[in-house]
């Protein structure tokens, strides 16, 4: 059925918004009750850099350290906000949920290319990526909780008893994201101010209130560690560039990398929003701006409060025989962040920071079930998956997807089973989110760049700039997607061979998930899929909409 054109006539009376989704080929299911603070809320929310920032902590200290940690957060920044300029332009232009592989379709069939395979492939790296995100972030909240609840209550450290922590904050934010935008959309705006008063609370508990020597800021950004290899000497092998091996350097750059993904919810939620053509673009825009600003903040605070003196115990070695500075006693802990609050201040002030960043991670994982259910229905709808017809189906009392949320809580439960065997299995979720998500990202700015004047911009558009922002934007996804499918450990070998459990499963990931994607295409999905589906004409989408309306009466 071909989609209405630009200039068909509405049904009753409707918004800026309803008309140009009905342009669009879509009726008006989705809620629309979030404004542009909201929309940009969302975003802000999933980028969370009191999650990204802190859950992958431990890992920056031991790939780069210090230096790595925060000049590489501005170097990443940089390539971030140019990519977040390429997809905000394209937002404008097409605010649908659906978001990257409806832009791709779109896009690719200006640029003279398939734009149903390229739909279909961005649609399933957005669809790992999303998943994995959201795995990435509970998982990461699960770890700190679990260490919260230890502090106070003896809670088990073992690995199934995280797992079960995982498990039941995943059905809890399920739940949140089942009863209405309305909550949700409220809990995110929370979410923002939360975000900012924590990161102000943790510079005032590090920088201010430390009671012990400061690292100062010189030392900072000339610091480098490398405890990748078998023991704390084992380096990587390569070029050397200030006193560490090149390949760590670029491989610590996970930390800020994985931190900065989540923005494209602002597309997603755009069927959701009041003046999406506008509001999309800058809640894309200003929610990573703003992250970087404060993750800088926050990272360099958290490593100005590291104390290089020996006057912690070593509880690794034999109890009150050592002395350790604390940046090892951190490095020891399950939860360094948590450390080095507490060794700032104290057990009851870190708790009560820990707990500040518990509450801000609980709301991220909230928002991003909230886009990945989203990123689902749209693509359900349109028959990309499999039991599309159940994936897509709306609850019609509160306007929300409710078996897509269900079906992203499940999906992103499986991606962490494989912590039960695998100790850096965490860090695998957090590259498959980075690659799956950053190729969605990525290829309608490239499409946009191929399809040049032919592109149709919406009210917000980069002109000129569109062209070489996206150039430079596609290389640097490029870049990092060959390098966070490297080893991100030095592979070691004991007496029964090969050790398994250190190596980067990531690789394994996309040829499953993605390799099944491109055999179900090439055998069948090219016969029937041909990109985003219309749903009928501007009187069948209007008869959906006073269906709902009904119904929601």
């Amino acid at each position: 059925m071909a989609a209405p054109p630009a200039g068909a006539p509405s049904t009753g009376v409707r918004s800026r918004d309803e008309e140009r989704l009905h342009q669009l080929g879509y009726a008006q299911e989705l809620r629309r009750g979030m404004k542009t603070f909201s929309n940009f809320a969302v975003s802000f929310t999933i980028i969370s850099i009191l999650s990204g920032c802190l859950t992958l902590f431990k890992f920056g200290m031991l790939a780069g350290g210090p230096a790595v940690m925060t000049l590489g957060w501005l170097f990443v920044g940089f390539f971030v906000i140019l990519v977040a300029f390429g997809m905000a332009e394209v937002a404008s232009s097409y605010p649908t949920a659906g978001g990257l592989y409806y832009w791709a379709a779109k896009l690719a069939d200006e640029a003279g290319a398939n734009g149903a395979r390229w739909s279909w492939f961005t649609g399933w790296f957005n669809l790992v990526g999303q998943v994995a995100v959201t795995a990435g972030i509970d998982f990461g909240l699960a770890t700190f909780l679990q260490a919260f609840l230890n502090y106070l209550f003896g809670y088990p450290l073992d690995p199934i008893y995280l797992v079960g922590l995982y498990g039941v904050l995943l059905v809890i934010h399920a739940l949140l994201n089942t009863f209405g935008i309305r909550l949700v959309s409220l809990l995110n705006s929370v979410s923002v101010w939360w975000h900012l008063a924590g990161v102000g609370a943790i510079v005032v508990v590090t920088v201010l209130l430390n009671q012990h020597s400061r690292t100062d800021v010189g030392t900072v950004f000339s610091t480098f560690v490398d405890r990748t290899g078998s023991t704390p000497d084992a380096g990587w092998p390569g070029p050397m560039v200030g006193g560490i091996a090149l390949y760590v350097m670029l491989i610590g750059l996970l930390n800020a990398q994985y931190t900065l993904t989540g923005y494209d919810a602002s597309a997603h939620m755009s069927e959701e929003t009041h003046d999406a053509e506008r509001s999309a673009p800058k809640g894309i825009i200003w929610s990573v701006i703003i992250s970087v600003i404060f993750g800088f903040i926050l990272l360099l605070a958290m490593n100005i409060g590291i104390t290089p003196d020996k006057v912690f115990t070593d509880n690794s070695a034999t109890p009150g025989t050592a002395l350790i500075n604390g940046y090892d006693h951190a490095f020891n802990a399950l939860v360094p962040p948590a450390q080095i609050w507490i060794d700032d201040v104290g057990q009851t002030g870190g708790l009560i920071i820990l707990f500040l960043v518990i509450g801000a991670q609980f709301f991220c994982g909230m928002a991003s079930v909230t886009a990945n259910s989203r990123m689902i229905y749209a693509f359900a709808r349109d028959g990309a998956i499999p039991g599309s017809s159940f994936w897509h189906q709306i609850n019609k009392r509160t306007r929300t997807p409710t078996n897509s949320i269900w079906l992203a809580a499940v999906g992103a439960f499986i991606l962490g089973v494989p912590y039960l065997w695998s100790p850096v299995a965490y860090f695998a979720i957090t590259s498959i989110a980075v690659i799956g998500l950053y190729v969605a990202y990525i290829s309608p700015v490239f499409l946009r760049v191929r399809a040049g004047s032919r592109f149709k911009p919406g009210p917000w558009s980069l002109g000129r700039w569109g062209r070489p922002i996206g150039i430079v934007a596609t290389v640097w996804v490029v870049v990092i997607c060959v390098l966070f499918m490297l080893p991100q450990y030095l592979p070691q070998v004991d007496s029964t061979g090969l050790v398994w459990a250190d190596l980067n499963f990531t690789p394994v990931v996309f040829l499953v998930v993605l390799g099944g994607a491109a055999l179900w295409y090439q055998v069948s999905a090219k016969n029937w899929f041909k990109g985003p589906k219309v749903q009928g004409t501007s009187e069948e989408l209007a008869a959906i909409e006073r269906e709902l309306e009904l119904a929601d009466a």
